[in-house]
């Protein structure tokens, strides 16, 4: 697999810089562009290896129907 793989504490400390400067309103522009890319990378790759993962419409569907 192609995705990065990053020690357990170390993402949590990119998520955590990322949350705080969020909160704050900062916006690095490289930082979600970088991000954006990785997310549909990995996107993608599920897609490949199992196909469309639809687990949210379901839900929601009868989340409205109640």
């Amino acid at each position: 697999m192609s995705t990065e793989t990053l020690p357990h504490h170390e993402a949590m400390a990119r998520m955590q810089l990322a949350a705080e400067r969020a909160s704050n309103g900062i916006r690095d522009r490289e930082a979600m562009r970088k991000a954006a890319e990785d997310m549909d990378r990995i996107s993608e790759e599920v897609r490949k290896r199992i196909g469309l993962v639809d687990i949210a419409v379901p839900y929601i569907r009868e989340l409205r129907d109640q």
